[in-house]
């Protein structure tokens, strides 16, 4: 647990303000958070990691769940990257579960967040939702797509959940296991689950190809 004490100030010549202020401010908590957790994390123990007062994080960041957003959107900002094409919608598909899985990765430490019942319908439950979903149900969309135009399959045959299916195992497992399935677990939810089922609704979908 953080140690209970109020920060100091900065160190000699290094007053600072502004964006310099919050940045340091932001980088503390995080810090922090992999410390300690966020259920053990307080104002006193980021005060204390960033020479500063409680007062100051009090008057940015009333209340710790505020707090904790703003360090994980400084750290982790959720820019979608961009949407796989390698050339088959198997390999489409591992590429796009792999930036997902990279994407949670980085917020695993603070997965705990999840399960604390007083972040339930705020902000920062929001974010973590965008974070783990991102725009990945319009990225699976524009793989199906490109796969049609390949000849593999045709999207309107596919229900959404299929579509969708991959993303929500993957997403869902970590958020459970607050850890990265295996690239063999990733690989099995793509050829024992999500690409024949595609075949069933309405293509081959690329299965088997790309070992």
């Amino acid at each position: 647990m953080s140690k209970e004490v109020n920060g100091g100030p900065p160190p000699p010549g290094r007053r600072r303000r502004g964006a310099a202020l919050e940045a340091a401010l932001l980088d503390a908590t995080w810090e922090e958070l992999l410390a300690v957790g966020y259920q053990e994390l307080t104002y006193e123990g980021v005060a204390a990691r960033a020479h500063t007062s409680r007062t100051v994080l009090y008057r940015r960041w009333p209340h710790r769940r505020d707090l904790v957003l703003a360090a994980l959107r400084h750290r982790t900002p959720p820019l979608p990257p961009p949407v796989p094409d390698t050339g088959a919608l198997r390999t489409d598909v591992l590429a796009l579960l792999g930036q997902i899985t990279a994407r949670l990765s980085e917020i695993t430490p603070v997965l705990e967040v999840l399960t604390d019942s007083r972040s339930r319908g705020t902000d920062l439950d929001d974010y973590l939702a965008e974070r783990s979903r991102g725009d990945d149900g319009g990225a699976m969309a524009e793989l199906l797509d490109r796969a049609a135009r390949r000849g593999e399959t045709d999207p309107s045959r596919i229900p959404a959940r299929v579509a969708t299916l991959p993303v929500s195992l993957v997403a869902g497992e970590m958020l459970i296991t607050r850890q990265a399935p295996s690239q063999a677990a990733v690989t099995a939810v793509v050829d024992d689950i999500f690409l024949p089922l595609v075949a069933h609704h309405g293509g081959t979908g690329g299965a088997a190809d790309g070992g």
